[in-house]
Order: C-alpha cells, then structure tokens, then sequence
C-alpha cells in the first residue's frame, strides 16, 4: 500500500506572484516543504504536481534538483491533476499538500496518515475538517479510491479547483475522520499567502531555523508565545474562501 504525498505548487499567485520560489533562508519556499515532507517516515514518495504552462517550468526545475518527480497537468482542474498524478505514481493513499506551506510539520503529518491507517474503514481524514492546529500544517489523507470517485463525480468549479470539498462535504458518500490537537491554536497563521503572511514566516525562519535541521511546530508556539507582537503581522489577513480568486 503506498502512500504518495503530492505537493501542489504553480508560479501565479493572485496575491503574492511566484510565492513558492522566494528564498528562504538558504533555501526556497518549496524546497522547504518537499524537505518536511520527506522527513514523515509514513510517506513512501513525494512528488510535485504543477501545470504544463512554460511559467511552470521553474517549479519543475526546482523539484528535480532535490530529485522529486514532477507531474504536469491542468491548471484550473487541480482535482484532474492529482488524480493523475496520483494514478501515475500507483498511489493507493494520497497525502494533499499545498506548496505555500513552509512550516508544514513531518511528525504532524506522520500522525494523520496513522490516524488514516489506523481506522479499519476511512477515505478521508485530516487536520482541518475541525480546526485546532496553526493553518499552514494542513494535512488531508485519502485513499485512491476516493480520490477517483471525486474525480468522476465532482462538477463544481470549487470542488475541481480545490481537490477535496467533494470528499469532505459529502459525509454520506465517504467516512470521514478528523485529527485534532489537544489544545487550539487555529488562531494562528504560518500559511504563505501575503506579504504580511511572508513577514512574519521571515521572522519564523530567523528565530528558529539552521540549516540542515527541522524545527518542529511547538517550538512555533513557544516562539509566538515569548513574542506575541509576530502574530500581530498577518492577524489581519483574512484566508480566501472556495472559489474565490
């Protein structure tokens, strides 16, 4: 049974354009994220998925320098795209991952990928069905086959965009479980959608990181609590709905 993490990544972005390639630290954005994926030891293969435009080409150029497959697919119709993606490389479980995510935790993902394999019957399960961690962990975990019910089933522009909705909203069709953290910490954001939003994971990086080594998403909130002045960077900044550009 393999499970394949897919990392969703193109150039445009309508609010902070070529997002995912800006260098942080020592390193971009999303040679940050293909690192954190690599480090949860329940994922078999990481792979990147982006569009067939020419502007794309510096994603695929990116992920194969840490030699991460890459998958070119549509752009608008993301649920196409994984789908393909993930029948490409034998998936039998896809893990969902979004490429402006930076602070994305392996041990977080380790455990909703365990939750998933732990329930005898489950198509879907993730941390953000009920919101307790910091958005930008986000983790969805899906079997193949749900993936490809969705794929033939789904005809809302929102649920081709943004892969899961048909899944998540239809508890009757599929079974769902959500992960949950002891306490909640939804009122953070380490997402990377803004400028405010790349400021404060700026800040993130310069407190915490070193080259070569992964810090951990509790060690976020001991910094956020020692200097609460970072979450006031991007408190403001609201995230986009479904469908909205």
């Amino acid at each position: 049974m393999r499970t394949v993490a897919i990392i969703q990544a193109r150039i445009s972005s309508t609010r902070l354009p070529g997002k995912v390639l800006l260098m942080l630290a020592d390193k971009t954005v999303l040679a940050h994220v293909i690192e954190r994926c690599q480090g949860a030891h329940l994922i078999d293969e990481v792979i990147v998925a982006t569009t067939t435009k020419t502007a794309d080409d510096p994603i695929e150029h990116e992920a194969k320098k840490y030699h991460i497959p890459c998958y070119r697919g549509s752009e608008d119709d993301v649920l196409r795209r994984y789908y393909e993606a993930a029948k490409t490389h034998h998936a039998d479980k896809v893990v969902r991952i979004t490429s402006d995510c930076p602070v994305l935790d392996p041990v977080v993902m380790n455990q909703v990928v365990s939750r998933f394999m732990d329930e005898p019957v489950v198509d879907y399960c993730s941390n953000t069905l009920e919101r307790s961690f910091p958005r930008g962990l986000d983790t969805e975990v899906f079997s193949f086959d749900a993936l490809e019910k969705a794929f033939i089933q789904a005809n809302k522009s929102e649920e081709r965009e943004h892969v899961t909705p048909y899944i998540y909203k239809n508890p009757r069709q599929f079974k769902l479980r959500s992960y949950e953290n002891d306490v909640d910490f939804s009122n953070y954001r380490w997402t990377l959608d803004t400028e405010a939003d790349w400021q404060l994971i700026t800040e993130i990086f310069r407190f915490l990181y070193t080259p070569g080594q992964l810090f951990y998403w509790q060690k976020v909130i001991q910094l956020m609590q020692q200097h609460p002045e970072l979450a006031l960077i991007n408190a403001h900044v609201e995230q986009k709905k479904l469908g909205e550009l």
